[in-house]
């Protein structure tokens, strides 16, 4: 399996109704910094005035983000995150289970964000580990975590290959 280069390419992989799940969680709980970029794509897509793309409801804002095809490399990734975050938290769960780093719910608590980056053999481990969720989401999922911090995950790419 390839990792898509950059989180613009991922977005554009997902299908309709992931990019609809992704950009209704975003918009249930948007992160600060990227707002503003989320409203300008919705008033870009739809030429509408950004007073107007304000007012919209989130669900609307929602549908209309999920359409765009090129977000924006930052607000692509906000989206990934905010996917999976909401929708797919069982599965973070699972992996980070898996490797056996500290958090809360999928999030990484200080320990885990200062554990050493896993070895090929403790992420293949993490990644057989999710073989119960749809290989669709592991991958997007995997291909998330490799984008936000490549280093970190340089062993996903070849984890992902032998363990999905």
């Amino acid at each position: 399996m390839a990792f898509h280069e950059t989180a613009t390419r991922l977005w554009k992989a997902l299908s309709r109704e992931e990019r609809l799940l992704a950009a209704s969680a975003f918009f249930r709980d948007p992160a600060p910094d990227l707002i503003g970029s989320a409203l300008g794509v919705v008033v870009e897509a739809r030429r509408m005035r950004p007073q107007a793309a304000r007012a919209l409801p989130p669900e609307a804002r929602a549908r209309i983000v999920a359409t765009v095809l090129d977000p924006g490399e930052t607000l692509a990734q906000g989206l990934l995150v905010s996917l999976h975050l909401a929708e797919r938290r069982p599965l973070l769960v699972a992996f980070l289970d898996a490797l056996e780093w500290p958090h809360d719910n999928g999030l990484l608590t200080e320990d885990g964000e200062s554990a050493a980056p896993p070895s090929r053999a403790a992420a293949g481990e993490a990644v057989k580990a999710l073989a119960s969720y749809p290989r669709d989401q592991v991958q997007t999922y995997l291909n998330t975590l490799w984008l936000q911090d490549p280093e970190r995950w340089a062993a996903l790419p070849e984890a992902a290959d032998q363990g999905i």
